[in-house]
């Protein structure tokens, strides 16, 4: 094939391709919503949003009576406000080679580095996954270890058609190292010939160093439930769009501690329901925490997700035993202070990715934009006429989001 010299074009068109092809969760998260965004002639800027319907749910009648009910839908938004990129430059003799030659030696490096940030992003809304099953600090070394995760999505009524599993490197190796004595060509050959998983338990699973790692709070002590929380706290209508409550904590056992935004915990005899029947199930609810909070006078007040919704359609928790939870223990996952990689088990309805075509600036010449399975990449050159080097700048506009948690959770092996 002979060399041509190469446009902004042929580079986006070959950058998008590479880009989309090294990409992990990114490929197994909704993509969807991209159809509805995409709609601006000249691109997006940073801090568009895209605003979603929540769906909403209803308690069965029980007779012939009809009592109709009120249809509730909250909402969440995506705001594009991930902008990422890579420079390079290329001399004009540069730009003669074949693009198949540039690609292999500049463009792949370049989109790898682009694929594995962009992972890592999404890897980062682990913090607002309540549900963890395991003891944290524990390898995945059996498949007893690793079932925890698929049961616990049975639990919740997640559909089985769909889930993906993102493990770090050493829960990887642990759980394909406990199976290598069975017969199962599923996990092990796939394993020791190619690095991938396989399919276990229904979950597709990908070995990746881009799984989050989450630093637990100073928290400690015999932390309580500060304040009143009865059944009449809260109501879905007032918290349907963000799922949010603020939960009183005191004792802590310093008066400076700190939570961290996705640090997990349950409260004494609040358990988990059934998101279909709303029957109580057999483990406590799981809670994450929003945002940083440092305690004052070893008290702070702690925003959390879920909200706590006793009653009705939307009822998320059976609290048994008391009617008010002020003073319940409250029980955190995991030590004080510590570093645990967050493996996750999820649908693809759990997160979302935005990618979208950035803005044609004005004044800017040979603008390169390509789309690829909804990827989308700008390549814009400034050239240096005094050295006769090209600046290129590649870039891409991108959000993220958890749009339903519960379809996720985290895992940690046990003791």
């Amino acid at each position: 094939m002979a060399n041509t010299t190469l446009t902004a074009s042929i580079i986006a068109k070959a950058a998008v391709a590479i880009l989309d092809n090294e990409l992990v969760m990114a490929r197994k998260v909704f993509r969807g919503y991209e159809e509805d965004i995409n709609k601006k002639v000249n691109g997006y800027t940073v801090g568009d949003t895209l605003t979603i319907r929540k769906p909403t749910d209803y308690t069965v009648r029980d007779g012939k009576t009809a009592s109709a009910q009120n249809v509730t839908e909250g909402k969440t938004t995506i705001t594009v406000n991930k902008f990422k990129g890579v420079d390079f430059k290329f001399t004009s003799q540069e730009l003669t080679l074949n693009i198949k030659d540039l690609s292999e030696r500049a463009i792949r490096p370049a989109m790898i580095q682009l694929a594995n940030q962009i992972d890592v992003d999404i890897h980062q809304l682990y913090k607002k996954v309540p549900n963890w099953v395991g003891t944290p600090g524990n390898l995945i070394n059996s498949f007893a270890d690793f079932a925890k995760g698929p049961e616990r999505l049975d639990e919740g009524a997640v559909p089985q058609e769909g889930r993906t599993g993102v493990l770090c490197p050493s829960d990887h190796w642990a759980l394909v190292g406990s199976q290598t004595t069975l017969f199962n060509d599923t996990i092990t050959k796939p394993a020791y010939r190619t690095g991938m998983t396989g399919n276990v338990a229904g979950v597709d699973l990908y070995m990746t160093q881009n799984v989050a790692t989450h630093t637990t709070g100073t928290r400690s002590g015999s932390i309580l439930v500060n304040g009143s929380i009865t059944t009449a706290t809260t109501t879905y209508d007032s918290v349907k769009d963000t799922n949010q409550q603020t939960i009183g904590m005191d004792a802590f056992g310093g008066a400076t501690q700190t939570v961290k935004a996705g640090d997990v915990f349950t409260i004494d005899g609040v358990f988990d329901v059934n998101p279909v029947t709303k029957a109580p199930l057999s483990f406590l609810k799981m809670f994450t925490v929003v945002s940083d909070v440092t305690a004052s006078g070893s008290a702070a007040n702690v925003v959390v997700s879920p909200a706590l919704i006793w009653t009705g359609a939307f009822k998320n928790v059976d609290v048994q035993g008391v009617t008010d939870l002020n003073n319940q223990p409250v029980t955190f996952m995991g030590s004080a202070s510590t570093n645990y990689r967050q493996n996750m088990l999820f649908h693809e309805n759990a997160f979302a990715l935005v990618s979208v075509p950035l803005i044609r600036p004005p004044g800017a010449v040979d603008v390169g934009s390509e789309t690829y399975k909804g990827t989308h990449v700008r390549v814009i050159p400034v050239y240096d006429g005094i050295n006769d080097e090209s600046m290129w700048r590649l870039d891409v506009l991108y959000g993220t989001q958890a749009i339903d948690p519960r379809l996720a959770v985290r895992e940690s092996g046990t003791p």
